[in-house]
């Protein structure tokens, strides 16, 4: 069962995309409707939950990785809640200098984001920034945003189920590309896209069972994301399934990646 803390502001009775990600981690920041939907999405991808999962795991691989590697600045971009072992954590794990904003334009999500953030333990250098993600110049330009983020050094930015919202390529690459115009040189583009590829037939069932949401998103083929992020240059092992993306030594293997129905890569701007 979700939780049933009450926020002020937040919509109970629409489904949102973000608390039904929330609860297919288990997570507790999910209400009926969202509930609802999650189960009716598990019926016709009975893998939604696991998906969820490696989406997650892939996310807390790329964001460590980079830490490792020395960025201190993150920027996680969309419609997410900032739950257990999400990006402000996991690089604090690495690196507890780093500086984390949360970026959304969701009066939800802002909602649940500042609830939860507020009064943790290693937050000092966390903020919440309202922000469309769809105008990446506007992001790197909020006050609360440059409080943080210092914008001569290497910042990691987050597209985390973000690009798919995008429904026009043009638009989805536009986006990206202005990502890139206005990050240094040395920094990241973490992201993650829904893809139908295993299996297009489902596209109209799943978009039929989000319908009542806040949120609709569009599968792409593999070979249409790496157009839209191609002014990135892809670290290794390149666009992949979430479970391939450089997987822990010794961890599980998902024995079919595909199934998750969610391409991921990290892309560096030189």
């Amino acid at each position: 069962m979700g939780g049933e803390r009450i926020l002020a502001g937040v919509d109970l009775t629409t489904p949102n995309t973000a608390r039904i990600y929330d609860y297919l981690l288990d997570g507790k920041d999910n209400y009926a409707a969202d509930r609802e939907v999650a189960e009716q999405l598990l019926t016709v991808i009975p893998e939604a939950r696991t998906a969820a999962r490696e989406n997650h795991a892939f996310i807390g691989r790329a964001v460590r990785h980079l830490a490792a590697a020395g960025v201190r600045q993150f920027i996680d971009i969309g419609t997410k809640l900032p739950a257990r072992g999400n990006v402000h954590e996991v690089a604090a794990e690495v690196a507890p200098d780093a500086a984390v904003v949360f970026a959304d334009a969701d009066p939800v999500v802002l909602a649940h984001a500042r609830a939860l953030l507020a009064g943790r333990a290693g937050t000092a250098r966390t903020a919440v920034a309202r922000c469309d993600p769809r105008r990446p110049a506007d992001v790197l330009g909020d006050p609360a945003v440059r409080a943080l983020i210092d914008l001569d050094r290497p910042v990691a930015c987050v597209l985390d189920r973000v690009l798919h919202f995008v429904d026009d390529d043009a638009a989805a690459a536009e986006l990206v590309g202005g990502l890139h115009d206005v990050l240094p040189p040395g920094s990241h583009l973490v992201f993650t896209h829904i893809t139908q590829d295993p299996e297009p037939e489902s596209g109209g069932d799943v978009g039929e069972v989000f319908r009542p949401t806040d949120g609709h998103f569009w599968g792409r083929p593999r070979a249409r994301l790496l157009d839209i992020v191609g002014c990135f240059d892809l670290l290794e092992p390149g666009l992949t399934y979430t479970p391939q993306w450089r997987p822990d030594p010794g961890g599980p293997v998902n024995p079919a990646p595909e199934r998750t129905f969610t391409l991921a890569g990290v892309g560096r701007r030189r």
